[in-house]
């Protein structure tokens, strides 16, 4: 079938209940596209694997409206054509909604999309402006973005008294998000960047970038790219003679660079906008290492896992909301409700005209022996 004609058609089912919406009338279905191969195949994973944390336990409660969830991904390699593609497949069979994507340019892709077929498009994993301005009445976003991220590490470094701030970034969307947020917040102190280099998504080539960073001798580096290609960096920024400060935004995947660096992440500092999902805890990260731990054992706490299992429990209770009835357009009101959401100690803050639901930031060091202390 035509991919336009086919989309026209999709858009027209927006005003059908519900659950005739899904391609099996007896599910929920959620569709997502992220990575799940490749170099940022781990945030794919661990954002899938904590969804599905938070999913397996309403099945197994019954569902909602009796009915259960099902997260049907497919793997993008973080590459926007792909991401494009497998939007178009999921939007032909019949997903209530997209859920759960991971990366600024794979969003991106997806977005006009979402637009043409009037699906509501749910915690995208990316903190980028570009997807929140203008808004859509479809896309909702659970996180903070990368301008609240990159504002609190100027801050951060400023009050420390530093000044010659230089940033790494990948050379896309993403990197520009990051880049452009760093800018913003030097611009309010009335500074300016002290140097640039940037890589390739899902590319590790980064000693040229190193060696013109560490020549430039910044105090810190702001680095705004995936784990791999961010491990490479300070591995080899070190190597050249750099010996300053390392800054991470969220995306980077905490767990993926601590696995990446072993020994040697000790001292990265990387901003969260999730809450901290180790330790004793209580609320949602309570909740989420319950679950982790009924899964037997093999799920590994994390920051991009706590991220799926809380837009999961999100956006079911958006779903509980409408009671099994409605259109797509009500999901959209039923998340606009959640005005005053509490989803276990994080303040869900949704409404007419305001999806962002958390402008949450904190800032979190990582250890040598492979550990996360706020």
């Amino acid at each position: 079938m035509n991919r336009r004609l086919a989309l026209a058609q999709l858009a027209s089912l927006s005003a059908l209940p519900l659950w005739s919406q899904a391609q099996d009338q007896k599910k929920i279905v959620l569709g997502q596209s992220a990575p799940l191969s490749g170099p940022a195949a781990q945030l794919g994973l661990q954002m899938q694997a904590g969804a599905r944390l938070y999913f397996d336990g309403v099945n197994a409660s019954g569902g909602i409206g009796g009915l259960p969830v099902e997260l049907r991904t497919l793997d993008d390699g973080y590459e926007p054509e792909r991401c494009k593609a497998n939007t178009e497949k999921l939007i032909a069979s019949n997903v209530f909604a997209l859920f759960g994507y991971v990366g600024t340019p794979t969003s991106l892709a997806a977005l006009p999309l979402v637009q043409q077929a009037k699906i509501p498009f749910f915690a995208p994993l990316t903190g980028a402006e570009a997807l929140r301005d203008p808004a859509s009445p479809w896309v909702f976003h659970l996180r903070a973005s990368y301008n609240d991220e990159t504002a609190l590490i100027v801050r951060q470094l400023t009050q420390l008294g530093l000044s010659k701030i230089a940033v790494f970034h990948q050379e896309d969307a993403y990197g520009k998000a990051g880049l452009d947020g760093v800018v913003r917040a030097l611009t309010q102190r009335k500074l300016a960047v002290h140097a640039t280099a940037s890589v390739q998504r899902n590319s590790v080539d980064v000693a040229e970038a190193a060696r013109k960073l560490a020549a430039a001798q910044p105090e810190a580096v702001v680095l705004v790219s995936a784990y791999k290609s961010c491990a490479a960096f300070i591995r080899e920024a070190r190597r050249a003679g750099y010996s300053g400060q390392f800054f991470n935004v969220s995306f980077v995947g905490t767990q993926a660079l601590l696995d990446e660096l072993g020994k040697e992440a000790n001292g990265i500092v990387v901003s969260q906008v999730m809450p901290y999902p180790f330790g004793v805890a209580s609320g949602v990260v309570a909740e989420y290492q319950a679950a982790a731990q009924k899964a037997g054992g093999s799920h590994v706490l994390n920051y991009t896992a706590m991220e799926g299992f809380l837009a999961a429990k999100v956006l079911s209770e958006g779903l509980r909301r409408i009671n099994g009835k409605g259109s797509r357009e009500a999901l959209v009101s039923a998340l606009e409700g959640l005005q005053n959401y509490n989803a276990g100690g994080f303040p869900v803050k949704f409404g007419p005209g305001r999806h962002v639901a958390s402008n949450f930031v904190e800032l979190s060091m990582l250890t040598g022996d492979g550990k996360v202390k706020r």
